[in-house]
């Protein structure tokens, strides 16, 4: 696989609620990490894999803007998740293959497009997914462009479970061996105590 053919996304259009004291929700892409925005790690890691790189996000666009990325918003109101983050990249990309990671992982693996590039490559899958022993990570994934319609009308029913949306295609899990790679950081306490390497 080309890396000239894949679009890298980074998913920051969530609420993150469990990240707020008042559970009303923080810009979790924005929260400091190890003296920077948590989404400048991500992006820092992920530019270097792909072609061209975009951002989801619905809140502080020119923020985000600022990292010298396109910035894309859902185009499914009321913050209905990674898929319509997934969904809103496919929209914007010109290139055949689309990778996913959330704002949330500052340490994803340097070599995460390379090895959902070769397993999708290598059978007949339309997705790929990442997998650390038994736990399967759907933010991480790197799929066709064809998959838009598929999703489009998953999503016009109502649906927004990543992997149950994907399960039904054909699909590839892709075995990381680092589990910590891809934990998502999710509260105040686990950005405090979260070491960075």
């Amino acid at each position: 696989m080309i890396r000239d053919e894949i679009t890298g996304l980074v998913l920051a259009g969530g609420l993150g609620k469990r990240m707020s004291a008042d559970g009303r929700g923080v810009d979790k892409g924005l929260q400091e990490f190890d003296g920077r925005p948590m989404v400048s790690h991500v992006v820092e890691r992920l530019a270097p894999q792909v072609g061209a790189l975009l951002i989801n996000a619905n809140r502080n666009l020119e923020r985000y803007a600022a990292l010298g990325y396109p910035v894309v918003a859902d185009a499914i109101d009321d913050f209905a998740g990674p898929l319509a983050g997934l969904h809103a990249g496919l929209l914007a990309a010109t290139t055949r293959y689309l990778v996913t990671a959330p704002c949330d992982s500052p340490f994803l693996p340097l070599d995460l497009v390379e090895r959902l590039g070769s397993a999708l490559l290598d059978g007949t899958a339309q997705v790929a997914v990442a997998r650390t022993g038994d736990q399967p990570h759907p933010v991480f994934l790197l799929v066709e462009r064809s998959v838009e319609p598929g999703l489009r009308a998953y999503l016009a029913r109502g649906h927004r479970k990543i992997d149950q949306w994907y399960r039904p295609l054909a699909h590839v899990e892709v075995d990381f061996a680092d589990e910590r790679a891809f934990r998502n950081i999710n509260t105040r306490e686990e950005l405090k105590d979260y070491e960075p390497r």
